[in-house]
């Protein structure tokens, strides 16, 4: 049993789905029962989202010109791919019924009320995936395959969290099965829209930006598959970012761990949540290349292969700020990272790294840099009778910076790694801000300002020769 991901870009145009027909056709040679993840087209939800916003803004007629544009380039992939005249046409009938209902609509909708809620934002971000999933379908059916479009509504059960819900697993384990498990007894391949789920009351929600990577590790974990692959555009998790550092190579294997801290650490290759569903029946997951479908990629298990190398891989988080909760009068008084944090996490903002001084006279922590304004005004909310008794002084904010995330499971324990890469952090000429560095050993995260961060990736790819 194989489950399969198709990510935007193996799904852009027609070319690409007929590319992710003959992968799926040429892997039912090896495996009788697939079961197929899609995203939306290359772009679409981002389209979709504009227009949204576009609505909200009283431009309606540019929000619906957008919506035209959308059902024509999803018209020219469905005229490129189905020669079935019959198909062909129920198609065009189904693609143009979704967007008028699911985006046209829904924008006139917002455009009336004057503001996009996020239950509106979601159920306008789910039209590029319910369109995807019937365009890839009807191509498979074209070909003689046995597939049917399923949307994740009918299997992936959430909360009401809009634009970032959570995924109930127990349920979704429930439905998925009944769901899906007879159609792969009798041959047939499902192709399940990503990104999106719906609440116990049938409400579409999604999974947040990127969340169809996750909708796979879901659908594997519910189906027990024995391996899920993640198609994307590139041939697998680097070293680093080729566009920092040029002779970055592919890593052939890599642990849960490392992956779950690379994709939380910037690497874009997979999203930070996909991995969670895999990991009680250890079931491994693979990046793949849809446009170089022959290369290996790379494999993520539990226990990879030993490459000899301490470090696997060093990435960036660009767009953060660092804020900087001081005071003299901060040292032994109990409460106020309590505080600090609660009023954080009452902003729904995600703390990408934490770091304090031993004298406590100061707490630091990262967040993304269009949080930072919201962030700061519920701390001196939350902080009014500490700044009143000048326990706490200050809030500042540094932007124009960036963290460096070195990773690698093989750190823990290993004497001399922090050294080396501070050594070469020095050599490079960049100054560190900030440290941090779990009790698991297996990442250390530091601090710099932006512009440096090229040339520090690039001398500690070059120390620990990541590149050989």
């Amino acid at each position: 049993m194989l489950v399969m991901k198709f990510g935007g870009t193996s799904v852009a145009d027609a070319g690409r789905i007929a590319e992710v027909v003959r992968i799926v056709k040429r892997e039912l040679e090896q495996d009788s029962k697939i079961a197929i993840v899609v995203s939306a087209m290359s772009g679409v939800t981002n389209t979709l989202l504009d227009c949204a916003q576009l609505a909200a803004a009283g431009r309606y007629t540019e929000a619906e010109a957008s919506c035209k544009e959308l059902l024509r380039r999803h018209r020219i992939t469905v005229l490129e791919l189905i020669k079935d005249a019959i198909r062909c046409e129920e198609l065009l009938k189904a693609v143009e019924d979704i967007i008028d209902k699911g985006c046209v609509r829904l924008c006139y909708g917002i455009h009336i009320l004057g503001e996009a809620s996020p239950r509106a934002l979601d159920a306008i971000a789910s039209v590029g995936e319910r369109l995807s999933a019937r365009i890839v379908a009807a191509a498979m059916q074209e070909v003689g395959l046995d597939a049917e479009a399923v949307d994740a509504t009918e299997l992936i059960v959430t909360d009401d969290n809009f634009t970032d819900a959570t995924v109930q697993m127990s349920q979704t384990i429930e439905k998925t099965r009944s769901r899906l498990l007879p159609m792969l007894e009798q041959g047939k391949i499902p192709v399940i829209t990503g990104f999106i789920g719906a609440t116990s009351e049938g409400i579409t929600t999604t999974l947040g930006r990127g969340g169809s990577d996750y909708s796979g590790g879901i659908i594997g974990c519910c189906l027990k598959a024995d391996a899920v692959w993640i198609w994307t555009d590139v041939d697998g998790v680097m070293t680093a970012d080729p566009a920092l550092v040029p002779n970055a190579k592919t890593l052939p294997e890599i642990s849960y761990s490392e992956a779950a801290e690379l994709s939380y650490y910037g690497a874009k290759v997979l999203h930070p949540k996909t991995i969670l569903p895999l990991l009680t029946d250890s079931i491994p997951l693979t990046i793949k290349n849809s446009f170089r479908p022959d290369l290996p990629g790379t494999l993520i298990t539990a226990c990879p292969n030993y490459t000899g190398k301490d470090i696997k891989a060093i990435t960036a988080i660009k767009n953060v700020s660092l804020v900087t909760i001081s005071g003299r009068g901060m040292m032994g008084v109990p409460g106020i990272a309590a505080k600090t944090f609660s009023a954080v996490a009452s902003q729904n903002v995600n703390v990408l790294m934490i770091s304090q001084s031993s004298s406590e006279n100061n707490i630091c922590f990262v967040i993304s840099s269009s949080e930072v304004e919201r962030t700061c005004n519920a701390l001196r909310r939350a902080l009014e009778v500490e700044f009143h008794h000048k326990h706490v002084e200050e809030i500042s904010v540094q932007n124009d910076i960036a963290i460096i995330a070195v990773v690698g499971e093989r750190m823990k324990g290993t004497p001399g790694i922090a050294a080396r890469i501070f050594g070469a952090v020095g050599r490079s000429g960049s100054n560190v801000i900030a440290i941090a560095q779990g009790s698991s050993e297996i990442n250390i995260s530091f601090v710099i300002n932006k512009q440096d961060v090229p040339r520090t990736v690039a001398a500690i790819h070059d120390e620990f020769e990541l590149g050989l």
